[in-house]
Formats: structure tokens, sequence, C-alpha cells
């Protein structure tokens, strides 16, 4: 089941525009590996989840798979061929607003070519560009 909020205060949302970085969420916290976006867009619940399953194929339960962003946004869409006018559409699917420079996926206690091969395998399910990235660690 694709990820989607319990509940919401409004129903359908403006698209808004996606500008600037990511001065929030842009560092690894929780895990040793982060996977970092390099593009502005929209990243689908559909799209999360399989990202989250592919991973999990990859390490097999031996880390936590940590997700740091979540679809919030309602995104809705007219049918096709339909007349102008008649108010807004129905919620077509969620989708989480990413910036560049957010951590979108984190694992830990993992060798660095099995995050490797786990982050590949979930930049082929993102529509934007990525990249992984290390914890930097501070005393």
């Amino acid at each position: 089941m694709a990820y989607m909020p319990k509940r919401v205060k409004h129903r359908k949302v403006h698209r808004g525009r996606l500008k600037g970085f990511a001065t929030r969420g842009n560092r690894v916290v929780f895990g040793e590996w982060g996977l970092q976006a390099l593009d502005a867009g929209w990243i689908t619940g559909r799209q999360l989840e399989a990202s989250r399953i592919a991973a999990n194929r990859i390490v097999r339960g031996a880390t936590r798979i940590w997700i740091r962003v979540f679809p919030d946004k309602p995104i809705s869409s007219k049918p096709a061929e339909t007349r102008m006018g008649k108010g807004k559409g129905d919620v077509d699917f969620w989708a989480a607003a990413v910036r560049p420079g957010q951590v979108l996926f984190e694992l830990g206690n993992i060798p660095e070519d099995k995050a490797k091969t786990a982050f590949k395998r979930i930049a082929h399910k993102m529509p934007i560009k990525v990249r992984m990235v290390r914890r930097i660690h501070t005393v």
C-alpha cells in the first residue's frame, strides 16, 4: 500500500513552486549512509514504497532503513478529455515535495558496497537525480 497521511487539514492544496535548496533534513542523522536528492521534484508514495522494498531485498533485514521524506501533498488531476470548469479534480496521488540537498533514505551498520548496491537500486525508482553521502561525525 502506498504511503499517505491518515488525516489532513485541507483535502486539496495548490501545486506551489519548488525553488531553493533544502535547509532542513540535509544531513545524515540516523544511519551511516544517506541518499541525497540533487534535483527538485515530487516523489510519490508508490515510488517510496517501491524503493523501500528494493532496498530491503538487498540488505535482507541486516540493517534498518530510514525513510526521511513522507508524501503529505495531495496532487489532483482532471480526467482526460474533460471540458474546462466544474472545479478542481479529485486527488490522484500523494507526493513528497523534495528540494536539492534533502536526504531521502538512510542506512546504518552496513558495509559501503552493500549500501552502494541498495542505493543504486533505489535510484532507479526515483524520478530525480540522487547521490550517496556519508555521515559527518562531529565531536
